[in-house]
């Protein structure tokens, strides 16, 4: 990796700080309460060519690679969008990335084009309410429907952006019975409203961007929708958890950003016993801190991303990034709200957004705990605890 700055990468960090300047905390605060959509952010961000901007140029994409993904998506949450406004876009940029590597022709061609534009809105099915993060136990049923096509059977749950979506890059059991990662494959369904139930979950934060619980009746899904080969859905979706990770430590990282900029501010500014808070270590040192975990979590992202992008293998690099971000995003969030007092609680300050935003990282999409088991077994050789 090389170190020195890259003016490419100055470059969109200075565009989408533009795009994200034109959106204050009081938009995001209101998309989250009113539990809307940024529709007026997504077009802007769609105009600018960034959601596509991992696509490749045949398609009309950017033809950049994680690594710039990850640093428009560290842009906008340090902007004070947070996850909100990361999540708006985020899926298109890694959901459509198995697509392009396994992708047919057809496939490639019917939809990046769109995505590229931002008029596509992806999904991403992968987790069951029965199977939880073991998705070898996956049942949703593509069952051949003797002309070439399949009907697809079952329930999803935590389906990001599902209300506003089209289509969904759906794992689902071709072959076998659950217990293994064979016999899922891989498919981008159209979630039509005839065969496709979605309901969205109600939940703690992060509120403008609804995750849904779906359920799919008889759903028909022609042939050519298959990504890949037939029972190698879970192989050709690594491509798209690895880049997921990264991208999810990019928004961490700048959901910390955001979270530590407000509390310094705060601590600069609020006087008690005839002086700023910010001068005493009990108050200053947990910010350093914080903002130390933040760097070291956003060059692992880096490497992660530069190892993905170049070919190499990142899952390691990929679960430790995700993993040290969501440690140090909550931390200085949480860090935030203690720097504010008592008025950390209240929504004026947007630290308690912030808080809440940056809890669902320890969490999702993967939680720290089978990080460490994944580290554990496949980076130092421990047996298998579960």
């Amino acid at each position: 990796m090389d170190f020195a700055p890259d003016p490419d990468h100055e470059a969109i960090v200075d565009a989408v700080d533009a795009v994200c300047s034109q959106f204050a905390d009081a938009y995001w605060s209101a998309c989250d309460r009113e539990h809307r959509f940024p529709w007026e952010f997504y077009e802007q961000m769609a105009a600018g060519g960034w959601i596509g901007i991992a696509i490749p140029t045949e398609f009309g994409g950017g033809g950049q690679g994680i690594t710039e993904a990850a640093l428009v998506l560290n842009r906008i949450a340090a902007s004070g969008a947070g996850m909100n406004g990361s999540s708006a876009v985020h899926l298109t940029m890694f959901g459509l990335n198995p697509v392009v590597k396994f992708g047919s022709d057809r496939l490639k061609a019917e939809f990046l084009p769109r995505a590229a534009t931002g008029d596509l809105h992806v999904a991403f099915g992968v987790t069951e309410p029965d199977a939880g993060t073991d998705t070898s136990r996956i049942a949703t049923r593509a069952v051949d429907d003797g002309s070439g096509g399949f009907v697809v059977t079952g329930r999803k749950i935590w389906t990001t952006k599902a209300l506003e979506s089209e289509v969904c890059l759906l794992l689902a059991r071709t072959d076998g019975e659950p217990g293994s990662f064979d016999g899922l494959s891989l498919f981008l369904v159209d979630l039509d409203e005839r065969h496709v139930d979605i309901a969205p979950i109600p939940k703690l934060g992060r509120n403008a961007v609804a995750s849904c619980e779906v359920a799919y009746d008889e759903l028909p899904v022609e042939g050519w929708r298959l990504v890949g080969e037939r029972g190698r859905g879970f192989h050709h979706i690594l491509h798209g958890l690895n880049p997921e990770r990264i991208l999810l430590a990019g928004m961490a990282c700048g959901l910390g950003e955001v979270a530590i900029r407000r509390a310094v501010a705060y601590a600069k500014e609020r006087e008690v016993f005839g002086r700023p808070i910010g001068a005493n270590q009990a108050i200053a040192h947990p910010l350093a801190q914080a903002h130390m975990e933040l760097e070291a979590a956003k060059t692992m992202m880096l490497l992660a991303a530069w190892r993905y992008d170049h070919g190499l293998d990142c899952a390691e690099h990929a679960n430790t990034a995700k993993y040290l971000a969501a440690e140090a995003s909550y931390r200085a969030a949480d860090q935030a709200l203690q720097t504010h007092g008592g008025l950390g609680y209240a929504e004026e300050y947007h630290v308690e957004r912030y808080w809440r935003e940056a809890r669902l990282q320890r969490l999702a999409p993967v939680s720290q705990e089978m990080t460490c088991n994944f580290i554990a077994q496949k980076v130092l050789g421990l047996p298998r605890s579960y």
